[in-house]
């Protein structure tokens, strides 16, 4: 509150030539201070001798002495503080700046569709207090005040023409839109307001049912997700367990095959060794035998014929086979039939399932249509 009031006072205290606070305030007829030095320097520069701020002109040209008491008051603030006028009063690049300012330009609180011009709050005063000025059009300060006006006669636009659908002067009434149908800017901009109203009502409508919509969507893309992440963790586990069952299958059929395998290499082997001892036998028997048929002594001939001339026994090897082929055919066929199953599962599509109403879409895994006569027995003996 205390800053807004000291912003009060230095509006008031502050030259509206140069925009800075009183030096060497000095009064004029009309009511208004200056500095002295820009006063001066103003009407030097000037044609006729007036007021910068509210333009009364006098003649002859006034005789300047300072006020002294306004001299000493601005002294006094200016120890509590008081200072030049506030920096965001000025206008920026970004705002619509005084045309009547010089120098340092504050910004525009109105723009005057008369004059064609804005100003801020000081240069606006003349609008209330003048006569010929009160009745001048004042809307929001605007830097588009020349599009305002009519290319062809540079007059305000005042008039909506129905039917060209534009803003005319009022010397385009009589020239260029004679018969057309016209009615004031207000009026007009009453009747769009409504259809505009009616636009963004029915914009508003849609935006929600957009909104709705993309709602629905992404709850609908959550819960597909949620779906999607079950169905893969439950054909994991699945594949998991199948793949388990395929090795302990392989594992258990290939020890039975090896104990198949240690059993007849272990007879084998007790074969083996049972002949290699009976062909050592006969050999020596052999040996035995044809020395003693080159014997040339018939007594030791016949002394040792009943003994030497006598067969050995054969062993059960003559009735011993081993196991050379080890067929597996059923095997392969029921190994066949699961590598094709698995196969197909692999050419499994998802298909939409067919629903009645208003219900969610729901998708299957479904496998491939048969492609062959087989195939269709198949899928028949498998329903």
């Amino acid at each position: 509150m205390a800053e807004d009031q000291q912003f009060g006072f230095e509006e008031e205290f502050t030259c509206s030539v140069c925009l800075e606070i009183l030096r060497d305030p000095v009064s004029i007829p009309c009511g208004h201070n200056f500095c002295l030095t820009c006063l001066k320097g103003y009407w030097d520069m000037s044609r006729v001798c007036s007021c910068p701020q509210c333009r009364r002109t006098f003649a002859p040209r006034p005789e300047l002495s300072r006020n002294t008491v306004l001299n000493e008051a601005i002294k006094k603030l200016k120890t509590t503080g008081f200072g030049s006028p506030r920096s965001r009063n000025y206008g920026s690049s970004r705002d619509v700046t005084c045309d009547a300012c010089t120098g340092k330009k504050f910004r525009a609180v109105k723009s005057c569709l008369t004059c064609m011009a804005s100003f801020c709050q000081r240069h606006l005063q003349p609008h209330f207090e003048g006569d010929a000025l009160k009745h001048h059009k004042l809307v929001d300060s605007d830097r588009n005040l020349k599009e305002k006006l009519c290319a062809k006669h540079q007059r305000s636009l005042e008039i909506f023409c129905k039917t060209d659908e534009t803003c005319i002067c009022t010397m385009c009434v009589v020239t260029k839109h004679s018969g057309h149908k016209m009615v004031e800017l207000e009026t007009e901009r009453g009747q769009k307001q409504k259809q505009l109203g009616a636009t963004m009502s029915e914009i508003r409508r849609r935006l929600q049912e957009k909104k709705k919509t993309l709602k629905e969507i992404r709850r609908a893309v959550k819960q597909m997700k949620i779906s999607v992440d079950k169905e893969v963790e439950e054909n994991e586990k699945s594949f998991i367990d199948l793949i388990h069952c395929i090795e302990e299958a392989h594992r258990k059929l290939t020890e039975r095959i090896r104990e198949h395998e240690k059993r007849e290499m272990e007879k084998a082997e007790g074969v083996t060794e049972q002949l290699e001892t009976e062909i050592e036998e006969l050999k020596r028997r052999d040996a035995e035998l044809k020395e003693l048929s080159e014997t040339k002594d018939h007594v030791q001939f016949l002394q040792n014929f009943s003994s030497l001339c006598v067969l050995p026994t054969d062993g059960d090897s003559l009735i011993t086979t081993v196991t050379t082929d080890f067929s597996s055919e059923e095997l392969r066929k029921e190994l066949s039939c699961l590598k094709k199953s698995l196969e197909k599962i692999g050419q499994w599509d998802i298909m939409p399932l067919s629903l009645s109403g208003h219900e969610a879409s729901v998708f299957i895994l479904q496998p491939p249509e048969p492609q062959s006569r087989e195939e269709f027995l198949q899928c028949e003996f498998v329903v």
